[in-house]
C-alpha cells in the first residue's frame, strides 16, 4: 500500500505542476494579446495625430511665410533679405564653378605635359636608335667596301702578275720556237 500511496502523490504533484504551468501559459498569452491590442491602439492614435498635425504645421508655415509680405516695410526688408541670400548663393556657385574649372584646367595641363614629355622621350629614344643603327650600317658598309676594294686590288695584282707570267712564258716559248 505504501507503494500505491507514493505513486498517487507523484501523480498529484505532476498534475499540480501541469496545472500551474497551464495557468502561467494562459496568463502569458493574455498578456501578449493585451500588449498587441495596446500596440494597435498606439499605432492608430499616432496615425490620427499625424493626420491632424501635418495640415496644421503646413498652415502655420504658410502663415509665417506670408506674414512678412503683408506690411510694406517688412515686405521690402524680406525682398532685400531674399535678394542678398540669392546673391550670396550665386557667389558661392560662381566660386565653386571657378574652382572646378581651374582644377580641370590644371589637370588637363598636367595630362598634356605628361603626354608631351612621354612623346619627347619616345621620339628622342627612337632618334637615338635610328642614329645608332645608321652609324652601324655605315660602318659595316665602309668595312665591307674596304674589304671588297682590297680583295679586288689583290685579285687585279694577281691577275696582272698571272698575265705577266703568261706573257713571259709565251715570249720564252716563241723565242724557243724561233731559235
Amino acid at each position: 500500500m505504501a507503494t500505491a500511496k507514493s505513486s498517487t502523490t507523484k501523480t498529484t504533484t505532476t498534475k499540480a505542476q501541469r496545472s500551474a504551468a497551464a495557468k502561467k501559459a494562459a496568463e502569458t498569452r493574455a498578456a501578449n494579446q493585451q500588449s498587441a491590442a495596446e500596440s494597435a491602439v498606439a499605432y492608430v492614435r499616432q496615425t490620427a495625430e499625424r493626420a491632424v498635425d501635418v495640415p496644421v504645421g503646413a498652415a502655420l508655415t504658410v502663415a509665417e511665410t506670408v506674414k512678412p509680405l503683408t506690411d510694406t516695410s517688412s515686405r521690402e526688408r524680406e525682398i532685400k533679405r531674399l535678394r542678398t541670400q540669392v546673391t550670396r548663393e550665386i557667389n558661392k556657385l560662381e566660386r565653386r564653378g571657378g574652382q572646378a574649372r581651374r582644377k580641370a584646367t590644371t589637370r588637363a595641363r598636367g595630362t598634356r605635359n605628361r603626354v608631351e614629355r612621354d612623346l619627347k622621350q619616345r621620339r628622342n629614344s627612337l632618334e637615338r636608335t635610328v642614329k645608332q643603327n645608321r652609324t652601324k650600317a655605315e660602318r659595316t658598309v665602309k668595312q665591307n667596301r674596304t674589304k671588297v676594294e682590297k680583295a679586288v686590288k689583290e685579285n687585279r695584282v694577281r691577275a696582272e702578275k698571272a698575265v705577266k707570267d703568261a706573257q713571259t712564258v709565251v715570249t720564252t716559248r716563241l723565242e724557243t720556237v724561233r731559235s
